[in-house]
């Protein structure tokens, strides 16, 4: 399945939902996905340190990783919530860039959707495929290594992410379709259940306290997220 109308699609709910296709990349400096999770990771964590003010080290390659999730989850969530399929965002498929201002730009030359969901499996594994194992799985394990983010923190990161692309697409996009999916993701026993509390309201909206902190508190000037756990302590 051709995924480009649903990206045009996404476009109006906002700028992190929107991502770039076609043959040609929008600018220069665009590369796979699979080389930031590599030999570019540690320049990428460096320049979000220096952007923070917290230089290199926990902090920032938390805050690289929330980024990254986020963005990720944006089109997959959005993309599912509209068309009823999961993109394929296999990190070969998906090209990056930082610009000298602003978030992490993403790139895709043939955007596709999975195929159909075999049976028994849901859009929601269907989700959790092609971002938390073909993605974060392989990110998160890299950034535990070099930079000792500890694995509560890491998937807290990926359960907030969701949780505020629901946000926006509650606000933009008609229907319950992101929050059931999310639900869905967040439940015990799901790929992200135990990552926080979630509770969804049909009509009224999204909440989440998340059971882990991702540490922005302790950037210069940083403060407390939203959902973050040290709020209820």
């Amino acid at each position: 399945m051709d995924f480009t109308p649903v990206l045009r699609q996404l476009r109006s709910v906002g700028p992190f939902f929107t991502v770039a296709y076609g043959k040609e990349p929008p600018g220069p400096g665009f590369r796979p996905l699979t080389e930031l999770y590599g030999q570019q990771l540690g320049a990428y964590v460096d320049e979000i340190g220096r952007r923070l003010g917290s230089g290199p080290g926990r902090v920032a390659a938390s805050t690289a990783q929330f980024g990254i999730a986020s963005r990720l989850w944006s089109i997959a969530l959005g993309g599912a919530a509209l068309s009823g399929r999961a993109p394929d965002l296999g990190p070969d498929r998906v090209w990056w860039r930082l610009p000298g201002a602003g978030s992490l730009e993403l790139w895709l030359p043939e955007p596709t959707a999975l195929p159909a969901a075999v049976p028994g499996e849901t859009l929601a594994q269907s989700l959790a495929d092609t971002v938390l194992t073909d993605n974060l799985a392989l990110l998160d394990d890299r950034l535990r290594t070099r930079f000792g983010v500890s694995p509560q923190v890491l998937r807290g990161n990926a359960a907030s992410g969701l949780v505020g692309a629901v946000r926006v697409l509650g606000d933009r996009v008609p229907g319950e379709a992101a929050a059931a999916l999310a639900a869905e993701l967040l439940a015990d026993g799901g790929p992200l259940g135990a990552s926080g509390t979630f509770v969804h309201e049909p009509g009224l909206g999204v909440a989440f306290v998340r059971r882990s902190c991702c540490l922005y508190y302790r950037a210069p000037g940083g403060g407390l997220c939203g959902d973050c756990v040290l709020r209820t302590r």
